[in-house]
């Protein structure tokens, strides 16, 4: 199996101290630029993808106060209208700040944007870059008092130091809006960090002792900055994660490990047990961190009711270690589906297509979506 890297004209160092699975596939410029032009030509290179980029970014507009209207008396302050107050739903949580700053790094069809700020993690101590995407409906003026389920993307490899599901030639961002004119998704807010500190090692989304705190990272500090710069759900049915190879390791483990804050997971490519090299010495550690056995005290305790939604591609194979998986741990409150991608490989192209027949739908059935305003 391979996975999906994005180029930039570059060619990436091959990744280290994971099995072949992870091993990468590196695309060409040349490929790149055919992704670039192709189907738009050049003045949709031009004008439509890099249009506004590196300009501030701001999501959640609030809208004008009631009878504000043209003229001198819709001049009397330039001050910006106090943010609405949820209503209605205990469970909403507004934007608490402090607001990041955000430049778009590219710009889709519908006009939604995607943006990119730098967070320096609070509990963790580690700095990154993360990129975010929120649906057209985030600005419609009736969801204004309203939260948004959150999905935390996270890529395969190394995932350092882009997240490739911020490059909109993937079609996440499309699968998900296309999702909700179908009503098959609801419109998630996508957050987009970076998952290591380096390209060297994997950290397994964890606290692997002597080691940066990705596992902090991953937890607290990107879901606070999620919360801090978005209209948010308050409880765990808000908050799901999807990620590739790696990054579903990641997410699955999280899951797992915080059950209390996070509801479900698209894991694609399904990796499953933990195996940085950094956990060396470490067996303890690695076991806190390793999804089946997190998969079992759940069961054991009656923990609250989790979703896994594996996806697997035939061209890549692994189905055997996610039937395991299910067998073992699909029961009590682990719930564990598998999808099978007829043709798909090992790749982002495949796991959005993926998402767009099954994955999305899934987990948009065990979270909350927004409510418009009664009116």
């Amino acid at each position: 199996m391979h996975q999906y890297q994005q180029s930039s004209g570059y060619a990436p160092e091959p990744e280290r101290g994971r099995k072949k699975s992870r091993r990468a596939i590196w695309i060409s410029a040349g490929v790149a630029c055919a992704l670039i032009l192709g189907g738009g030509g050049f003045a949709a290179w031009k004008y439509e993808w890099f249009s506004g980029n590196g300009e501030a970014v701001s999501f959640g507009k609030t809208p004008p106060a009631a009878g504000a209207g043209s003229g001198s008396a819709a001049k009397k302050s330039d001050a910006p209208s106090a943010p609405p107050k949820p209503t209605g739903d205990p469970d909403v949580l507004m934007p608490s700040g402090p607001k990041s700053d955000f430049k778009q790094t590219a710009k889709l069809d519908d006009g939604t944007v995607i943006a990119k700020t730098r967070l320096a993690g609070a509990k963790s101590g580690f700095e990154g870059d993360v990129w975010v995407w929120a649906p057209k409906e985030y600005d419609d003026p009736k969801y204004a008092k309203s939260a948004f389920p959150v999905l935390i993307a996270l890529p395969g490899g190394n995932g350092y130091p882009t997240n490739y599901w911020a490059d909109r030639s993937l079609g996440l961002q499309k699968a998900v809006s296309e999702g909700v004119q179908a009503g098959t998704s609801l419109p998630f807010v996508l957050i987009m960090p970076v998952l290591n500190p380096d390209n060297k090692y994997y950290y397994d989304g964890a606290d692997i002792p002597g080691q940066a705190k990705m596992g902090t990272w991953m937890a607290e500090d990107v879901p606070d900055f999620a919360r801090a710069n978005f209209r948010t759900y308050k409880s765990r049915d808000g908050w799901a994660f999807m990620g590739n190879s790696s990054g579903a390791f990641v997410g699955l483990k999280q899951l797992m490990q915080h059950p209390d804050r996070f509801k479900a997971v698209i894991a694609n490519g399904g990796e499953i047990v933990p195996d940085s090299p950094l956990w060396k010495g470490h067996q303890a550690e690695m076991d806190a961190n390793n999804p089946e056995k997190l998969a079992q005290k759940l069961i054991d305790t009656n923990g609250p009711a989790v979703h896994v939604a594996f996806q697997y591609g035939t061209k890549e194979g692994g189905r055997a270690r996610l039937d395991k998986f299910q067998q073992q741990f699909g029961k009590g409150p682990v719930t564990v589906t598998i999808h099978e991608i007829k043709g798909g490989d090992h790749n982002g192209w495949d796991y959005v297509r993926g998402m767009k027949e099954s994955a999305l739908a899934e987990v948009s059935k065990v979270l909350k979506g927004p409510k418009p305003e009664a009116g």
